[in-house]
Formats: C-alpha cells, structure tokens, sequence
C-alpha cells in the first residue's frame, strides 16, 4: 500500500514541477525539481532488500548523487561532473548484482549509439571550437554507456528500462542545449529522468524478489 501512495506523490509531484511551475524564481523551480526525487529517496529507503543491501545502499547514493545535480545543472559544467559521479555509482551497483552478459543486440546498439552521439554532438562541439566541451561531452557518453552496458548484464528488467530512460533524458538534453531546438524538450527529458530514477528505485525490490525465488528454487 505505501509502495503506491509514495508512487503517486512521485507523479503528482513531478507532473506539478513539469507542467505548472514557471521558470522564475529559480529557487522555487528548484525546490519543486527536488521533491520527486527526495519521495524517490525514499521509495528507495523502503523498498526491501534482503541480502542486497549493498545494492540498496549503492543506488540509493546514486539517487541523491543525481538530485544533488538536479540542482547544480544550473551551473551546467558543475552539475554535468555531478551526473557524471552519480553514473559511476549506478554502475558499481550494476556490478555488484551483475547475473549475465550483455545481449549481442543490445551491445551492437550502444556501440553504434555511442558513436553517432559522439560524432554528432561532440564533433559539433569541435567544430565550434568548444574543444575542451567536447572532450566532456566524450567523457560523459563513454560513462553513460558503461552505465547502459551494466545495468544490461543485471537482467534486472526495471534497471535495464531505467537505463535506456536516463539515456534517452541526456540525449535529449544534448540535443536540446548543442544542436536543435527539441519539442517539448523539457517534458521529455524530465518524465524521462524521473521514471528512471523510479525504476532503479524499485529494482531494489525486484532483485531481492527474484533471489528469493532462485532460493527456494
């Protein structure tokens, strides 16, 4: 029953900041970016882990890593390095519960993902003469792409789907900020951002659940 009160609170809050709060004053657009992710915290906090502790522990770290940065990307080179740490903890929690290897498809797609995103935004980057930009923008996609990779090799459903959801927020959001005007930017990238914070939340869960059923296997 918690489980689901604290998941609407989550999406009545992120459909608030989303839709109805303005861009002005900074401060209250803040705060309200902060409170899905602080009742995502805390759907983490209570999720039950067993003998997963240590992922618990590890993805609960990266979730307030990450809403550290929902605030520092304001200050955009601050709040990039911010996700950047935060990336890296997922991935050690990805390979503390790693149970197979990554899918072949799956490898070949973000392989050639890396690539084109490379090209396209950090060559862009380079061309403009935003040398030590584009750099950045390299770091984070080989970092985000280890990240993809390891939550593949958990065969943990709710990691994998949250995994491809923080990619496809990031790269919008290069898109949006280097290259294009997207649609609708903002919406996409944080419903997004907010269902894969969700979703590693609740893997915590779903991984105890699927060792206790190897258990009484």
């Amino acid at each position: 029953m918690w489980e689901k009160i604290i998941s609407v609170f989550i999406a009545v809050m992120a459909i608030i900041y989303i839709f109805f709060i303005p861009a002005d004053p900074v401060s209250a657009k803040i705060i309200f970016k902060l409170i899905p992710m602080l009742l995502i915290i805390l759907l983490a906090f209570k999720q039950s882990a067993g003998e997963s502790k240590k992922y618990k522990i590890l993805i609960m770290t990266g979730l307030f890593i990450c809403m550290l940065a929902d605030g520092l990307i304001y200050w955009f080179i601050v709040g990039l390095i911010t996700f950047l740490i935060g990336h890296i903890w997922y991935i050690v929690a990805f390979r503390h519960i790693k149970t197979a290897t990554i899918p072949k498809w799956a490898a070949v797609l973000l392989i050639v993902y890396g690539i084109a995103m490379a090209i396209w935004i950090a060559g862009t980057l380079w061309t403009s003469g935003e040398t030590i930009l584009a750099f950045a923008v390299i770091l984070y996609i080989v970092v985000i792409l280890l990240m993809g990779w390891n939550a593949f090799q958990t065969a943990n459903k709710f990691a994998i789907i949250g995994a491809i959801l923080f990619m496809f927020s990031d790269s919008v959001l290069a898109i949006n900020r280097f290259i294009i005007d997207v649609p609708f930017s903002d919406a996409l990238i944080m419903i997004s951002y907010y269902g894969a914070q969700f979703l590693f939340a609740y893997s915590i869960h779903t991984y105890y659940s699927a060792n206790r059923k190897n258990l009484l296997k």
